[in-house]
């Protein structure tokens, strides 16, 4: 018997000053059962980075075919691919050939091993905007983690600032290559 996905509330005051976007936004977020809870955040933190109103979550890690979050326009084609962690560079640069644009936010233990190993292939594919998080910062927000997350997030220059509970935490979302995340509004 498969298990179920755990279920997520998300409420989240987004002052994105790099793109001139302010929002609340609020969201269900399902986990997969094997997804780890840094991925799960990540996704939540992609949302964020790449808000716009019609970004919606997908059925993600439990389907091969779609991206983590998606913006279909009026005529059902896919606008904004958004990717989460380390996907195949292969897949994802095909997947850049149906789409307006695309985003990956990369992170884990040894992203810049695997960022080196493909950023020239990345590179190459001109419509994909590769940005990092380092790995502590989401495994830092893992440890508040609460099936209801309420999350203050402000964007500018290229950092986050995002009060949580009772504490801030905060890093850098490294440029790696592309168009600059400020071009997806």
């Amino acid at each position: 018997m498969a298990l179920p996905s755990t279920i997520y509330r998300a409420s989240v005051q987004l002052s994105d000053l790099d793109r001139q976007i302010y929002a609340e936004l609020q969201t269900t977020i399902a986990q997969h059962p094997s997804e780890t809870a840094e991925r799960l955040l990540a996704r939540l933190l992609a949302y964020a980075l790449c808000y716009r109103e019609d970004l919606s979550f997908t059925k993600g890690i439990g389907s091969g075919d779609e991206p983590d979050l998606w913006s279909k326009g009026p005529d059902g084609r896919v606008q904004l691919w958004v990717e989460v962690g380390q996907p195949d560079p292969e897949r994802l640069a095909k997947s850049c050939r149906h789409v307006e644009h695309a985003f990956l936010l990369a992170f884990g233990a040894n992203v810049t091993r695997w960022l080196a190993q493909h950023q020239q292939k990345l590179e190459q594919v001109k419509n994909l905007t590769v940005c990092m998080v380092d790995f502590k910062f989401l495994r830092e927000l893992c440890d508040g983690l609460e099936r209801v997350i309420n999350w203050s997030v402000t964007i500018t220059e290229g950092n986050i600032y995002l009060t949580v509970g009772g504490g801030s935490v905060e890093a850098s979302v490294e440029h790696v290559c592309g168009p600059q995340r400020t071009e997806l509004v």
